[in-house]
């Protein structure tokens, strides 16, 4: 059974990252995302520790406008795990990557990697298949964590549509499946 209300839009996506300082030159200086909220003090107390699932949390915050309704929240916590220094590999179970959309995959690359941004690999191109239409390349913030270009040079809407119900019409019946909770 689906909501009663859709959801609107992606309000923010969070990160985790080593140095919150560090990383406001690399989001706000370098990718010019501009602040919503200065970076906050240290909080801590039972109810964060509760709402974060992390026993004895104790963190601060700043979330930054990456556009008019979506914002980038960077999380430094004081008490991350001595072991917690990389981030999961790509293939992990938790991994993560946020991808970023941009005009001219081209340029943008050209110029983050005048101010030192370090890609993976050159712009790959697709042009069949589900994601035809796409541009794309991974790169990594100061701690390492993925994050993604993509240029969408074109969409046949139609087409995705159709594909789309075509799965939902012969996907595995969930039953088959591990259960969802």
């Amino acid at each position: 059974m689906k909501l009663s209300k859709k959801m609107n839009y992606v309000h923010h996506v969070g990160l985790v990252c080593t140095d919150l300082d560090r990383s406001i030159y690399f989001y706000h200086d370098i990718l010019g995302f501009e602040f919503q909220n200065e970076p906050t003090g240290w909080f801590e107390g039972p109810e964060l520790a509760k709402g974060v699932a992390v026993p004895g949390a104790k963190l601060r915050q700043v979330s930054l406008w990456v556009d008019e309704t979506t914002t980038f929240e960077l999380i430094e916590y004081a008490n991350r795990p001595a072991d917690s220094v990389k981030p999961a590999p790509n293939n992990n179970l938790g991994a993560a990557h946020v991808c970023f959309h941009v005009d001219d995959i081209h340029q943008t690359k050209k110029e983050l990697e005048a101010q030192g941004v370090k890609f993976n690999s050159d712009v790959n191109v697709v042009d069949e298949g589900p994601l035809a239409g796409w541009r794309w390349c991974y790169f990594s913030d100061p701690d390492g964590l993925v994050l993604e270009l993509i240029q969408w040079d074109y969409y046949d809407k139609a087409q995705h549509e159709a594909a789309a119900q075509e799965y939902l019409k012969n996907r595995p019946a969930l039953a088959t499946l591990k259960p969802l909770f």
